[in-house]
């Protein structure tokens, strides 16, 4: 009798499923240590912008930039493709929801425009601001030299997942060990979700790692294709592969928990997985300062082929100090996020965020629902 081949399963986790241990010691929040290092620059408040149109332009950038965190343009979005992109932000903002995504397939469709890669990035440097653009990896080589010229200080390589190895008949793959010889900055590259694929990435060369794949509130990567793993077990097997690199070579490469993230809970939960900073984008779409005007769209969606994301509607009732500083005026958690990550460190007696890497974490797929019967039937309750 021929013996059948069997696979194991693991049980993969989000955020709703976990909880975090309060600590036998507690700690004011005010002396807590939340900053984030990036190669040679350095960042107040461990939080990044994602690289969508929806979230990211010239003034969003500047002004997260001056409050202590990172944006990242996406240089081949509306920015780069259109002189005046309010226009088009506009139109999509308005556009019903059964032809959306047609107009987004013909708004990606305008070329890039190499002049407007200067502009954008030169603005933002005017202003005082830090700025990062995001590229795929198909067009690194060509754009990167432009975007160096105008000064920019961090490139992200990024697509729906890279990894060090991609095979093709077509054309020859991007080496990230050959990149990072001839690129000074640093270099920022994603996504991956799993431990074999960050380890390979980091041993490139690489400065900083991009976790997730799917969880994006704008995506449906996973409904499309069926692919991702949840963001708490994608977080810790990543950071497990960035220990065990540190470990073998005393170089320390950060991982950057990206999508997911929809509330300060979220937030506290990702860097108890082991993320030394997030990746966050509906959130930031809901500020005034979004360009998006109360939309938010993948930036996989105007995919010719095959979209694998969609535009949600977002309340923009917020502004970027008050997501990020407060005082809250909402009770959702959307509000107040450093606040949120000060006091959880706190509570878990915690002074940095290597330090919240080892806070204890059990599972507890109850912690939203335990003991909120009166806020479910007043309609308070956070969604379950």
């Amino acid at each position: 009798m021929t013996e059948m081949k069997r696979r194991n399963l693991r049980y993969a986790y989000g955020f709703d499923d976990i909880a975090l241990v309060p600590g036998d010691v507690t700690l004011n929040p005010d002396q807590t240590d939340i900053s984030f290092d990036l190669g040679e620059l350095h960042f107040p408040i461990p939080i990044l912008a994602s690289a969508m149109d929806s979230v990211v332009d010239v003034n969003l950038t500047v002004a997260l930039s001056k409050i202590g965190g990172l944006a990242v343009v996406n240089l081949e979005g509306i920015q780069t493709r259109y002189e005046n992109p309010e226009e088009i932000l506009a139109r999509i903002a308005a556009a019903p929801d059964e032809e959306v995504t047609a107009l987004l397939q013909k708004v990606y469709s305008e070329p890039i425009k190499e002049n407007l890669i200067g502009e954008r990035i030169r603005a933002i440097k005017d202003r005082g601001g830090v700025c990062a653009v995001s590229v795929t990896p198909a067009n690194t080589k060509i754009l990167y030299p432009i975007a160096a010229g105008a000064g920019m200080d961090v490139l992200v390589v990024q697509s729906t997942v890279t990894t060090a190895r991609h095979i093709s008949k077509s054309y020859r793959g991007l080496i990230f060990s050959e990149l990072r010889q001839w690129i000074p900055v640093p270099v920022i590259v994603g996504n991956c979700v799993t431990y074999n694929a960050a380890r390979e990435l980091m041993e490139t060369g690489i400065t900083a790692l991009l976790i997730g794949v799917g969880p994006g509130a704008a995506c449906t990567t996973r409904e499309v294709l069926g692919v991702g793993v949840p963001q708490v077990t994608a977080t810790m097997d990543c950071a497990a592969a960035r220990d065990d690199y540190f470990r073998g070579t005393g170089r320390y490469v950060p991982i950057i928990t990206d999508g997911g993230i929809r509330t300060g809970g979220d937030l506290c939960k990702a860097f108890a997985c082991g993320a030394d900073a997030v990746m966050l984008g509906s959130i930031l779409a809901q500020t005034a300062e979004a360009p998006g005007r109360g939309s938010h769209w993948g930036m996989a969606t105007p995919h010719v082929a095959l979209p694998r994301g969609t535009r949600v509607r977002v309340p923009q009732n917020s502004t970027l100090k008050l997501t990020l500083f407060g005082p809250t005026t909402v009770t959702d958690g959307t509000q107040n996020l450093v606040g949120a990550l000060r006091t959880a460190m706190g509570v878990c007696g915690i002074r940095s965020i290597k330090e919240m890497h080892g806070v204890e974490i059990v599972v507890a797929p109850a912690i939203k629902s335990e003991g909120k019967q009166l806020q479910r039937l007043q309609g308070q309750a956070l969604e379950l």
